[in-house]
């Protein structure tokens, strides 16, 4: 575990930071002592959130923010710069995905994921870019998935916009590693959330049919894609740039995603990130 005061005077923006993933690194994040900019769609969960901020002693600003709209992500990160005093890090968390077969999937519903997934990912990466170059440095965390790489059926959108992050993120790694801003992404594995539980393996027999496919025999928590957020924006991780990290218990070594989408692709229901 960091120690509490690692990220002392920082601050740090999450998007897709009301629920999941995304509020544990927002957390996390001030755990460590940052001021924290919470974004995502949903107000309500945003300002659950932030007094959860708060109650550790630390700043919280709340900007509902669609990241598929650019204008909306320019003013999340102006608000940081002018309400917080600057942005050292940024961790781009918000994602969409509709689980079905290609053939059942409307060009509506692929420019919903596509537009959050990559150009959301883009807006982020562009506007705290330009503000961590003109201040000398900074840390941007791309969340991804290992499927990004494999493809696997069923998720032809997601798969196709998270490839594209994974290149965005070694382009910008290599781009602006001389005015010291670090690109990095992460491909967490199944992790286990109130949200994945009821919308992937809801019931006993489906978690035991997913589980299989992880060599570790269980599912990753919140805190272990948490605790390698900070790690990459912190200290210990000053010579890594444009590396896409993979925390899945070894499940796209192993049977891997395309076994574990094969169990999935019947799900109908879309996914997202509050």
């Amino acid at each position: 575990m960091f120690s509490e005061g690692l990220f002392r005077g920082k601050v740090a923006c999450v998007t897709g930071s009301g629920t999941g993933i995304g509020k544990a690194i927002a957390l996390e994040f001030a755990r460590l002592g940052c001021d924290v900019v919470l974004a995502a769609r949903n107000a309500e969960r945003l300002e659950a959130a932030a007094g959860q901020v708060r109650a550790l002693g630390r700043r919280a600003l709340v900007v509902p923010t669609d990241v598929a709209e650019h204008p909306q992500v320019k003013r999340m990160v102006q608000a940081a710069l002018t309400e917080l005093g600057g942005l050292d890090f940024l961790v781009n968390n918000a994602a969409a995905n509709f689980i079905r077969p290609t053939r059942m999937m409307t060009a509506l519903r692929w420019k919903t994921v596509v537009d959050i997934v990559l150009n959301g990912t883009f807006y982020g990466c562009l506007e705290a870019g330009k503000a961590m170059l003109g201040r000398g440095g900074g840390s941007i965390v791309n969340i991804v998935a290992a499927y990004a790489w494999t493809g696997a059926p069923g998720i032809a959108a997601s798969a196709s916009a998270k490839a594209g992050v994974v290149t965005l993120t070694r382009t910008l790694g290599a781009e602006w590693a001389s005015g010291g801003v670090r690109v990095n992404a992460i491909a967490p594995g199944l992790i286990d959330t109130p949200q994945t539980r009821e919308r992937l393996w809801p019931t006993p027999e489906m978690s035991a049919r997913v589980l299989a496919s992880v060599p570790m025999g269980r599912f990753g928590e919140e805190a272990d894609v948490a605790n390698l957020a900070a790690y990459l924006c912190s200290p210990m991780g000053r010579y890594i740039t444009g590396e896409t990290v993979v925390a899945d218990g070894g499940q796209h070594l192993g049977r891997g995603a395309l076994d574990m989408m094969g169990e999935l692709k019947a799900v109908r229901r879309p996914r997202g990130t509050a």
